[in-house]
């Protein structure tokens, strides 16, 4: 499919959306209203908007390898920073995925380039609970497992932040919530943690560890 095609596309969206509703790009171009930030995976077999029912403008995204959080990614605490503060949503969903190619790779003993230094973090994750993950009964199991272990910890990780800690001081109503989208069946499912206030943090990420781990025994 050459570029020429994609334009195409692009005019036939353009022209269903206006016969949907013809003030549409009108009211879109004035501002953005969102209440829900989504931090998910590059994948492209996992798109935001479209597994949440969500049209332009009402869900604020930002994507990486993995859909990690981390205090040195600049680019994530910016758009953390903006959606918090500026667009004040509501809610923040860090969104994982089954068979994960990143979370894989974190499990991959060879070197793999550059990667490498991006899933670190994972890697260490998944050595600290390394007999939980070796206890699934096969690879798929194995890496679905980290999967989750890695959207719980990156929860924790946001909800630490800086950024965050500030939202909830001043009362702003902010929940962060872990949920894991299945290529296989096409739903989001909630991981059983959200956290709502500084209260919350430690307390929330060790029932929702627990009951992952309970879950498989």
């Amino acid at each position: 499919m050459g570029l020429e095609q994609l334009f195409a596309n692009n005019r036939k969206w353009a022209e269903e959306t206006r016969a949907e509703d013809p003030h549409f790009f009108e009211t879109l171009s004035h501002q953005q209203n969102p209440k829900y930030l989504w931090i998910g995976c590059s994948d492209s077999r996992v798109p935001a908007n479209e597994i949440i029912g969500l049209r332009s403008g009402e869900v604020f995204v930002h994507r990486n390898v993995a859909n990690l959080v981390m205090h040195t990614d600049f680019n994530c605490l910016s758009v953390v920073e903006y959606a918090v503060n500026v667009l004040k949503v509501e809610h923040i969903l860090i969104t994982g995925h089954y068979g994960c190619g990143g979370v894989k790779a974190a499990l991959v003993e060879h070197d793999m380039g550059l990667i490498d230094n991006w899933l670190h973090s994972v890697s260490v994750l998944a050595k600290k609970h390394r007999p939980f993950l070796e206890s699934a009964p096969n690879d798929t199991d194995r890496i679905d497992r980290l999967c989750e272990l890695n959207v719980l910890e990156q929860v924790r990780i946001l909800c630490e932040n800086s950024i965050i800690r500030h939202a909830w001081l001043r009362g702003q109503p902010l929940s962060v919530h872990g949920c894991i989208y299945g290529l296989r069946d096409g739903l989001l499912h909630d991981l059983g943690i959200t956290i709502s206030s500084l209260a919350e943090v430690e307390e929330r990420s060790e029932q929702a560890l627990w009951a992952l781990m309970e879950r498989f025994r």
